[in-house]
């Protein structure tokens, strides 16, 4: 009788073992684990998928019709279409970076950002500033000491993506992190990041190929964010967020990987060095982007950035000591331990 019991409980037991696995195989959300600093991460699957973007100009000028057609022909670095196999699982930040939890990390670490050691500043948002009458005709105003990540312009609380930081100063971060927990923390890899944040979709963004559909998961220039930039109307999404700037994290829905904000909020930067050309020489396995180059990849769009370039395939790059009013990031954190 006891053979029996024990045999049915090791049954039982591989039965939910199987259960579990085949959940994570599927894709479906992991409980998240906190670290030190109030960052939680969920566990992303290894698994394959196709990366990148095939649409070609014409496919984009009919369902983006307000962009004229350079836009749409300058998007050629999404091509070709690649499969990418993740060979390992990873923890990934569920929310961005918030300004309260970037806070306790210099407060702890002492960390001196370049916008503070090079004595340049930010950039912010001032209701006063005309574009059409800078130097930069940059569409927010800086660099200037004034804005940092304490100050973009705007109000912002502990809960909300923190801005103005460098490639750097997230690769700081994460740095500290990794001494301080003895766990390897680390900026995703591109791959990695439209990875998650297709969590299994095939379609523009992970809420299906409707710019229209972003209200429901993303806070990115809509109604909201357009009376601040009338000039700007016609590439708003009709709906409202509710948000003009940047939102809370976890604010919209997450995808079907229990990731919130992939698309909008802010920028994130992942760690590869920027290369049109790249995906037609990518491996297969865990691509790391080129060896060198002089721009490092941001992915997902911001709370200013319109729908064509929110796209889960859509790529964007600046300079490594860059700080901007729209850029934050968010961490991988490795399964094992080093």
């Amino acid at each position: 009788m006891r053979y029996l019991l024990a045999a049915a409980l090791v049954c039982v037991l591989t039965l939910m073992i199987s259960a579990s696995i085949l959940a994570d195989e599927q894709g479906s959300p992991s409980a998240a684990i906190e670290n030190s600093l109030g960052m939680k991460f969920v566990l992303v699957p290894a698994g394959e998928f196709e990366m990148g973007s095939d649409e070609s100009p014409d496919v984009l000028s009919k369902d983006y019709p307000q962009y004229e057609r350079g836009r749409v022909q300058e998007l050629e670095d999404e091509a070709p279409v690649h499969r990418v196999r993740i060979t390992q699982p990873f923890y990934l930040g569920q929310f961005e970076v918030t300004v309260g939890q970037f806070r306790k990390f210099l407060e702890a670490s002492g960390y001196i950002l370049e916008s503070v050691a090079d004595g340049t500043g930010g950039y912010g948002y001032n209701a006063n500033y005309d574009p059409t009458k800078s130097d930069s005709g940059d569409a927010f105003e800086g660099r200037d000491p004034k804005y940092s990540w304490r100050n973009p312009g705007f109000v912002q609380g502990d809960n909300h993506p923190v801005l103005n930081v460098t490639w750097n100063d997230a690769v700081a971060l994460a740095k500290w992190l990794s001494e301080k927990e003895g766990v390897k923390y680390r900026l995703p890899t591109e791959a990695e990041w439209e990875y998650a944040s297709r969590a299994g979709t095939h379609t523009r963004y992970a809420s299906g190929d409707n710019p229209e559909s972003l209200i429901k998961i993303a806070n990115i220039f809509d109604s909201d964010a357009k009376e601040d930039w009338p000039r700007w109307t016609q590439f708003a999404l009709s709906g409202h967020d509710s948000f003009a700037f940047t939102s809370p994290v976890g604010s919209f829905a997450p995808n079907a990987w229990g990731l919130y904000d992939m698309h909008g909020n802010v920028w994130e930067w992942v760690s590869d060095w920027y290369a049109n050309d790249y995906y037609a020489k990518s491996p297969v396995d865990d691509p790391q982007g080129p060896a060198d180059g002089i721009a490092r990849v941001r992915r997902g769009g911001s709370w200013h950035t319109w729908s064509l370039y929110a796209r889960s395939s859509y790529r964007n790059w600046l300079s490594p000591n860059s700080r901007y009013i729209l850029v934050g990031m968010r961490l991988v954190r490795e399964v094992s331990e080093r």
